[in-house]
């Protein structure tokens, strides 16, 4: 592309992490969801285990709603997917002096999220780094009214050396300091 446009695409919903906790979350639920029947039935409904002899007033009731849960929510997780719900672009345009920042959203009458700013509104890039036995690494937008944005989501596989470069190349693109937290 032009070298004074710089475009960040940004993986949605449709990552490996959502595709495997959608099948986890699924078949987990459904063992759930049968082994209540099965109890409630008193006939095995699963072949790895007898679940016909639980009791089904309260453990049976306990594992049917936590099936029906786990199902509902790997539809849930199966319709984000399905519409790559966050996914978009970060573009930084110097011939334009614009940033926009587009996402896709649920679908309706804002399905998409669409933010501009002019680079005369840009104080600083901020690098967020999270330690601890769950690191995080973001790196903020911030502007002059004290806003900020972040411009890529959390859930991004990236290391922390490879986050921190990308956030000195935007700041070397953008010609903005960049401020480095660690907490």
């Amino acid at each position: 592309m032009n070298e004074s446009i710089l475009r960040e695409n940004i993986v949605g919903a449709r990552n490996l992490r959502s595709f495997l906790l959608m099948f986890i979350l699924f078949f987990a639920g459904l063992g759930f969801f049968l082994a209540g029947l099965s109890s409630y039935f008193h006939q095995n409904f699963l072949q790895i285990t007898d679940t016909s002899e639980i009791i089904f007033f309260p453990q049976g009731i306990a594992l049917l709603f936590y099936g029906t849960g786990a199902i509902g929510l790997s539809f849930y997780l199966f319709l984000t997917i399905l519409w790559d719900i966050g996914s978009g672009y970060n573009e930084f345009s110097k011939t334009d002096n614009l940033i926009r920042i587009i996402r896709l959203g649920f679908p309706g009458k804002n399905s998409r999220l669409f933010l501009s700013y002019e680079f005369k509104n840009i104080k600083n890039l901020k690098f967020l780094m999270k330690q601890g036995l769950n690191p995080r690494c973001t790196i903020f937008l911030v502007l002059k009214d004290k806003r900020e944005i972040p411009l890529f989501p959390a859930q991004m596989f990236m290391s922390p050396s490879q986050t921190e470069k990308k956030a000195i190349q935007l700041s070397r693109f953008l010609n903005v300091p960049l401020e480095n937290v660690i907490l």
